[in-house]
């Protein structure tokens, strides 16, 4: 399967590094990569992981906009100006910058956690994902959404 799973809790050292949950590299080897680019959440205090291949296809579209247009600069800004490149080391361990993990309020020596989100992962503090993830569960159940018919799988 193609998809990250769960949520599960690894350490940040010292150094900034933090191990990849083991179930999240099968899944990368699954997907026949080990890079990853990570990134600021646009809508959450937290770090998207993004298998590299997911985000080269998902920041390709941004050809859409016209080269040169505020919306296209605007949107490649949000994209790549905060972003890291990862490969996870023989260990699984991935470094997290400085700017990153002070976005998502990580600390040394503290938990991390990893939540999957499908085709990408999110890296919380715990307790924010704590709040985060049933508020979202129960924002889904109040609106009653559904996956929709024909959606791609």
């Amino acid at each position: 399967m193609g998809q990250f799973l769960g949520t599960h809790a690894n350490r940040l050292d010292s150094k900034g590094r933090v191990s990849v949950p083991a179930a999240f590299r099968t899944t990368l080897a699954r997907l026949d990569t080990t890079e990853l680019v990570l990134r600021p959440s646009h809508k959450w205090p937290c770090i998207e992981a993004w298998p590299e291949p997911a985000f080269r296809e998902f920041a390709g579209r941004l050809d859409q906009f016209d080269a040169f247009s505020d919306e296209h600069d605007d949107l490649a800004i949000a994209l790549f100006a905060d972003a890291q490149a990862a490969t996870p080391d023989a260990e699984g361990r991935i470094v997290l910058n400085e700017r990153l993990a002070e976005y998502a309020g990580l600390q040394a020596g503290k938990p991390v956690a990893f939540v999957g989100f499908g085709r990408i992962f999110l890296i919380w503090e715990p307790g924010l994902a704590q709040q985060h993830l049933p508020q979202s569960v129960a924002r889904a159940r109040e609106r009653g959404l559904t996956v929709p018919r024909g959606a791609r799988p």
